[in-house]
């Protein structure tokens, strides 16, 4: 199969049969070999209603659909694991998302040889609320995740080789940072394809403002265990020594301080009616304890059944009669 589209939606009845139409007659035009895979994220509207009817008119709709709303990057991961087709394609169910744009993303994954390419609605028509945080937050995520040619990391029309999303697990809000989850994978072909923006036909925006906020707390989190997450001693052990060595250091200025007072006859106090004593004692407190969960965070990595779990791109072995 050449082509797997994956469609994770949330109160989508109005746009259903428009877009399903349309990728029918982008596939048949280009003689591409398809499936559509609807992901029903807990609509409360007729969305299942509607699939069910698309897929008894169209063999090649697929769909499932979660007992409640669980949010799009479950969606997008359950759609990854049952896509059959040699690119994966993801788009939005709101019509956003031009469909036109399909075989141009496929031909960059199997022409081109990259192995994710994502799109970028250069020309937006979204209001300045939306375009200025957008902005803001693609450029920490370019900053931070190391791949400076992608423009919109949110955008939902993406392309991917089938064994790139194999491989990776979108989770919580990861949705935002499949590039990066890509790349954190070993799969450093990313490109980008400026791509048609359409004004919303129906219904409303299901996002609001806190998913900046969100957002950038999922890419410190990200950036943390890819840095840190299998040898978070480098990390916690390096910040707690530090830490204690400036406590150290700290109460040991407070008290030779007063040994040197004493030594010359000037007038003296407890060190512990010193503020700074406190504010030592405090540092090497927190940096033990900062050193105690790089241990433990050790001990959980190392009895962690995935800790040897490694993608292997090729291998060469010797047949079995001449060992």
């Amino acid at each position: 199969m050449d082509i797997s589209v994956v469609i994770p939606l949330y109160n989508e009845a109005e746009s259903l049969p428009e877009l399903e139409s349309w990728i029918a007659r982008v596939m048949e035009a280009n003689g591409f070999s398809y499936e559509i895979i609807f992901v029903d994220d807990g609509s409360t509207d007729r969305s299942w209603d509607v699939i069910r009817s698309l897929a008894a008119r169209n063999p090649a709709v697929r769909a499932l659909s979660f007992r409640r709303n669980y949010g799009k990057s479950p969606a997008l991961n359950e759609g990854f694991r049952r896509a059959k087709g040699d690119v994966v394609i993801t788009m939005d169910a709101d019509l956003q998302d031009s469909p036109d744009e399909i075989p141009g993303l496929y031909r960059m994954i199997t022409a081109e040889g990259y192995d994710l390419v994502s799109g970028w609605k250069q020309k937006r028509y979204d209001p300045l609320s939306k375009t200025i945080p957008t902005k803001l937050f693609n450029a920490t995520a370019r900053r931070v995740s190391g791949i400076r040619n992608l423009h919109d990391f949110n955008c939902g029309l993406k392309a991917y080789r089938n064994k790139v999303v194999k491989s990776i697990e979108v989770y919580g809000d990861m949705h935002r940072y499949i590039p990066y989850l890509a790349k954190n994978a070993g799969y450093t072909r990313i490109g980008e394809k400026v791509v048609r923006h359409q004004a919303r036909k129906y219904g409303k925006t299901k996002f609001g403002l806190d998913r900046f906020v969100n957002g950038y707390l999922d890419l410190m989190t990200l950036w943390f265990t890819s840095r840190f997450g299998r040898k978070p001693m480098h990390f916690f052990g390096l910040l707690g020594s530090l830490m204690f060595l400036v406590g150290l250091i700290a109460v040991m200025a407070v008290g030779f301080g007063k040994l040197w007072t004493m030594h010359h006859g000037g007038s003296y106090t407890l060190v512990t009616s010193s503020p700074y004593f406190y504010l030592a004692l405090t540092t090497m407190i927190l940096g033990t304890q900062l050193f105690l969960t790089g241990f433990i965070g050790e001990l959980i990595v190392r009895n962690s059944s995935r800790r040897n779990d490694y993608e292997i791109e090729t291998e060469i072995t010797r047949p079995a009669d001449e060992e």
